[in-house]
């Protein structure tokens, strides 16, 4: 197919502004007609196979997390078999696609950032709160807003890198083509961000490669709508290949399968473990050496000196640990706070977080809704188990959990004694912040606190007036958060502004919302073409000298 004949330069991309739906606005109207048709939906849910709908008969039943009785969609699980195919479909539109211009892919991807913006918004926003007991402000600033500027800004920054070539001397022209990898990309996606599961399997299909992308189970609502949303912006058949079922059995499929080009993770820390390994194992059988982008754990920390502001503080551990329920991978808990401020932020955290409403998200004066699952429910009540039986544990506000309708585990505030405590360590991933309190002599020494107690290094925040304060922090925990925060709460990264992404246990840092992660997706070839080569293998050193042989 013959192109335009120019260097074309995409749109500059720009921040989705986030809606706010106060009463009595167009878009509180119109999300509100729309939770209520959905809700009243049982999606039949499908794979989608080479651009067709695949059916096993073997069903997950998809629950509201806080109606739990409420069935929202029948998942139609895979077995290696379907992702057998998935590869097959892959692999059969890997020539075209990674052959397609790519200001052609990229008018894909715009395209569905702009149905987004418009007519997809309530579906997707109304989705996300349905399956994930997300608050509306919650789905807006993910659903919409956070997926939009993946897809425009992976657009501009795609043109980053394909205008990034090798300098070219006289004679010759030296150029690198950014090809796509060999084989298919595996992509796994977490319930917790809608925008993550979008980003997951587009990113590298903008790079020209074709993907195999299996959703989190607990998701499949809102990934099934977002399939539907990149058929209509024009995805061709087999580039995006959507599978469900239980991690094991896909993933085993996925990791033996000779044709595997690069993984693309977001989840636990135990299974990109188990991936790592099973990539190891399997390194001899594979065509190539797979690419593997991971994002996993987090044990994010608020930090605050005794020049910080305590309401700011207080502001910053609410809204950092329990918006949606905790289940962010930056959200906050682990809190270290000065004795000088101890009292007067608990005293705030004690009158403000018994207020929090919790329930149903459709009731837009709830700020908290349930927890994704059962299982999720049972780790989170062990925990408030195990800090009521602690006497290094005080349990300052919460503590509670109920299922009766719902997987709903109150915000919680716990004070220990012992800095290294297992819930100062270990993930819960849930609306639980643990607290310790230093001596206002003793900042330096908390700083080595922070850096050392939890093995991951996600996202991380400090609180404080004086400069020289803030300088420490930024050095000393230099390596215990890839997203840090001056003054202001651990969550919130927004795409061209935040690129997220950690080290240590938190994964492989390769910055989701930059041109550092789709640099991944790529395998640059250098191309040297030279205008007048030569003649003669003869060099200039092996003329003979005028006045003969010395």
């Amino acid at each position: 197919m013959t192109g335009p004949t120019s260097i074309l330069r995409p749109p500059e991309p720009h921040n989705e502004p986030v809606k706010n739906y106060p009463p009595g606005s167009p878009e509180r109207e119109s999300i509100r007609r729309r939770l209520e048709q959905m809700s009243q939906e049982r999606v039949d849910i499908p794979m989608v196979i080479g651009g067709k709908r695949v059916t096993s008969g073997d069903i997950y039943e998809l629950v509201m997390p806080h109606d739990k009785k409420h069935v929202l969609g029948d998942v139609h699980q895979s077995t290696a078999d379907h992702f057998g195919d998935a590869v097959e479909a892959a692999q059969a539109a890997h020539w075209e696609w990674a052959s397609l211009a790519w200001a052609e892919r990229a008018a894909i991807f715009l395209r569905a950032a702009e149905l987004l913006a418009g007519p997809w918004r309530d579906t997707l926003n109304a989705s996300t709160m349905l399956g994930q007991s997300k608050t509306v402000h919650q789905a807006e600033i993910d659903a919409a807003c956070e997926l939009i500027d993946f897809w425009r800004y992976n657009v501009y920054f795609a043109g980053k890198i394909y205008e990034e070539q090798p300098m070219s001397p006289p004679g010759m022209w030296n150029q690198l083509d950014y090809r796509p990898l060999e084989g298919f990309v595996f992509a796994v996606s977490p319930f917790n961000f809608t925008s993550i599961a979008g980003n997951l399997p587009t990113a590298p299909a903008l790079m020209g490669n074709t993907v195999v992308w299996k959703p989190s189970l607990t998701q499949a609502h809102s990934a099934h709508y977002l399939m539907e949303l990149l058929v209509e912006a024009g995805i061709p058949p087999g580039v995006i290949n959507m599978v469900h079922g239980p991690g094991p059995e896909i993933g085993e499929a996925a990791l033996d399968h000779p044709e595997l080009a690069g993984v693309h993770f977001t989840g636990s820390t135990p299974t990109f473990d188990w991936m790592w390994r099973k990539l190891g194992e399997n390194i001899s059988n594979y065509r190539w050496y797979p690419r593997f982008v991971g994002e996993t754990g987090g044990k994010d920390f608020i930090v605050a000196h005794p020049s910080a502001d305590p309401d700011a503080v207080a502001t910053a551990i609410v809204r950092g640990a329990f918006e949606y329920q905790g289940q962010k991978c930056s959200a906050a808990s682990r809190v270290y706070l000065p004795r000088s401020l101890w009292e007067s932020v608990r005293e705030r955290l004690a009158d403000e977080v018994p207020e929090i409403k919790m329930g149903d998200v459709a009731d837009f004066s709830n700020f908290m809704g349930a927890v994704i699952d059962e299982r999720a429910f049972t780790k989170h009540a062990d925990a408030l188990e195990e800090a009521k039986s602690d006497s290094d544990l005080e349990i300052i506000v919460g503590g509670k959990a109920d299922d009766s309708e719902g997987y709903f585990v109150s915000p919680t505030i716990l004070k220990t004694e012992d800095p290294k405590a297992r819930l100062m360590r270990e993930e819960l991933f849930g609306p639980i912040v643990t607290t310790f309190v230093y001596d206002d002599t003793d900042y330096e020494n908390t700083l080595d606190l922070v850096d050392s107690t939890s093995p991951y290094g996600l996202t991380g925040a400090v609180f404080g007036r004086d400069e020289d304060a803030i300088v420490a922090a930024k050095e000393r925990l230099r390596f215990a958060a890839g997203n840090f925060y001056v003054n202001d709460k651990p969550t919130g990264a927004v795409v061209g502004q935040q690129p997220f992404g950690g080290g240590r246990r938190s994964g492989t840092n390769d910055k989701a919302g930059s041109m550092w992660n789709l640099i991944r997706w790529v395998s640059p070839r250098t191309i040297k073409e030279t205008f007048a080569p030569p003649t003669d293998y003869r060099y200039p050193y092996m003329e003979p000298d005028d006045q003969g042989a010395i």
